[in-house]
């Protein structure tokens, strides 16, 4: 039994110490071990008949509240904590700001055997948020939690205020495009040979158009530093059940059917498709388009608004925070909520 069975409802989650490794760090499952930019506290709950534990962190408004909640929505390879330009200046700007790791990752519990999709992990968002006395909130999505901000919107549009998405992946249905299927076992085994240097050039040109900064080298070492860690096959079968989940549950058809002010944050450079190493060349090249899949994207969903970044990529709030977050914030602060 874990022991996170017994954890309260919102404890301060305890670091473990850093585990030495000769190739860089390595962190525990729930990767203990490496340092989040606010306070980490933990949510207990059940679900599928199993006791977990969802890590998050709840910043207050830093100087003049404006009595609004975001919730960030973090991506596949990526952690609330990186989320950390965005948290100061959503904060700064008067909003409490809610940045959950979601079931299977970075801080959170990786269950043995749990039944992935994106309306369990809505979910678990909202027993979060409820429990935390969030009625209604703004959600920013960014790449897979673009798909889950998403499906949130669309399962509880009574409690979502607005909807960004900043570079979500899902805006193309891959396997209906012609992307070869990976069973969840080929998955497992690509993980576990997942290392700092393939992680780095991955994200290097997939990500961000053979660029590179060095401040992202700490998002990598995080990724690298689970995945070796003594949590290494535990966090290898989370992550391949979350791959399958994601290239088989679009949520592509339905932007049609959200009925909330939606913001579309796009990095043009971005070239992110799920499968896109394996598929037929005729495949490849017509998927991952960012610059053409915004646009379109923008033109199905009824209420949308279309920010473009030229030249940026995948993750535009870390490679231009100045930029984004003006662009973000100057769209957020046009909703007025008529309050009792």
């Amino acid at each position: 039994m874990s022991p996170s069975r017994w954890l309260p409802s919102l404890l301060l989650t305890a670091a473990l110490p850093l585990l030495a490794h000769a190739e860089g760090p390595a962190y525990g499952p729930e990767l203990q071990g490496f340092e989040y930019p606010y306070t980490v506290k933990h949510f207990a709950f059940q679900s599928q008949g199993k006791s977990l534990q969802m890590g998050y962190m709840d910043v207050a408004a830093h100087g003049k509240a404006n009595g609004r909640s975001v919730v960030l929505m973090h991506g596949k390879n990526f952690c609330g904590a990186t989320w950390d330009s965005s948290i100061k200046a959503l904060s700064e700007a008067g909003y409490r700001v809610i940045a959950p790791d979601q079931i299977g990752f970075c801080t959170s519990s990786k269950p043995d055997n749990y039944q992935y999709s994106f309306q369990q992990l809505a979910t678990n968002t909202q027993q979060l948020l409820k429990a935390l006395g969030i009625q209604k909130a703004t959600l920013l999505g960014h790449s897979t939690g673009g798909m889950l901000a998403t499906r949130y919107a669309l399962q509880y549009p009574e409690q979502v205020e607005q909807l960004a998405l900043v570079n979500p992946i899902g805006l193309e249905d891959w396997k209906a495009l012609g992307v070869p299927y990976r069973t969840v076992d080929q998955w497992y085994e690509r993980e576990l040979k997942v290392s700092a240097d393939s992680i780095r050039e991955y994200e290097r040109s997939t990500y961000y158009a053979g660029h590179w900064k060095p401040e992202f080298d700490r998002w990598v070492d995080m990724l690298a530093g689970l995945s070796k860690g003594p949590g290494k096959t535990q966090v290898a079968w989370n992550s391949a059940l979350i791959y399958d989940m994601i290239f088989t549950q679009p949520v592509y058809y339905e932007f049609k059917d959200l009925k909330v002010p939606t913001l579309l944050l796009i990095g043009t450079s971005d070239t992110t498709a799920i499968g896109k190493d394996i598929a037929p060349p005729a495949v490849k090249a017509k998927i991952g388009h960012y610059e053409v899949l915004g646009k379109q994207v923008a033109g199905l969903i009824p209420q949308s608004t279309l920010i473009e970044f030229p030249g940026l990529g995948h993750a535009p709030q870390m490679e231009e925070p100045a930029k984004f977050h003006q662009a973000l914030l100057g769209w957020l602060s046009k909703y007025n909520p008529v309050r009792g």
